[in-house]
């Protein structure tokens, strides 16, 4: 197994948490009803199209010609998006931190909206530590595509098989395993320190 010389973190459910339920648990207090919600209106495979860098305007204007009843909640999705991100974990943040102090060449990846990123990029100052970050949604690509995997270790000259990335998504873990780097999938800073020791790196 290759030297691991570059570190690649996913932010979101990894540094970051993310749960529309937070604001959604206001505007649709019954749980079935708001799971028919994210089921069928603002769905995941409609949200992550904003990742992939469509615009919040032309993505409510989709959903209201087919759900104009839903008018009030579909705009609350952009338009609460920062409950949605409630805070950092700590723990993986700092943890983050101590390879990057510790002399590790750090990166972020992530799919993320350009204009809410913009958002996250002023609350969490901790994000503009590593070396550099990839948005999805600036560049218009995401995971688990590979195009995205190869389009960072472009940006910042990552070697592939020298680079560990770590997500909390299965298919983005297989994806950058894919892409010839090597991967582990986040479930929580404790196993991931673990992993990171397992594999050879300074924590």
């Amino acid at each position: 197994m290759n030297e691991i010389r570059h570190i690649v973190f996913d932010i979101g459910k990894v540094l970051i948490h993310y749960d529309p339920d937070i604001p959604f648990s206001r505007f649709i207090p019954d749980a079935e009803e708001r799971q028919w919600f994210f089921d069928n209106v603002c769905t995941s495979a409609w949200n992550i199209e904003q990742d992939r860098g469509r615009s919040w305007e032309d993505a409510e204007a989709e959903l209201l010609a087919v759900y104009p009843e839903h008018e009030e909640n579909i705009r609350n999705f952009r338009r609460h998006w920062h409950e949605m991100v409630p805070h950092a974990y700590e723990d993986s943040v700092e943890l983050m931190e101590r390879l990057i102090d510790s002399g590790h060449d750090v990166t972020l990846l992530t799919n993320w909206a350009a204009d809410t990123f913009v958002e996250a990029r002023a609350r969490f100052p901790f994000l503009e530590k590593p070396r550099g970050v990839t948005v999805s949604g600036e560049i218009k690509l995401i995971k688990p595509d590979r195009a995205i995997y190869d389009h960072h270790a472009d940006t910042f000259g990552l070697v592939p098989p020298a680079t560990l990335f770590i997500d909390d998504s299965p298919k983005n873990v297989k994806a950058a395993e894919d892409a010839g780097w090597q991967a582990v999938l986040f479930t929580g800073a404790t196993p991931l320190e673990a992993d990171l020791r397992r594999l050879g790196v300074r924590v």
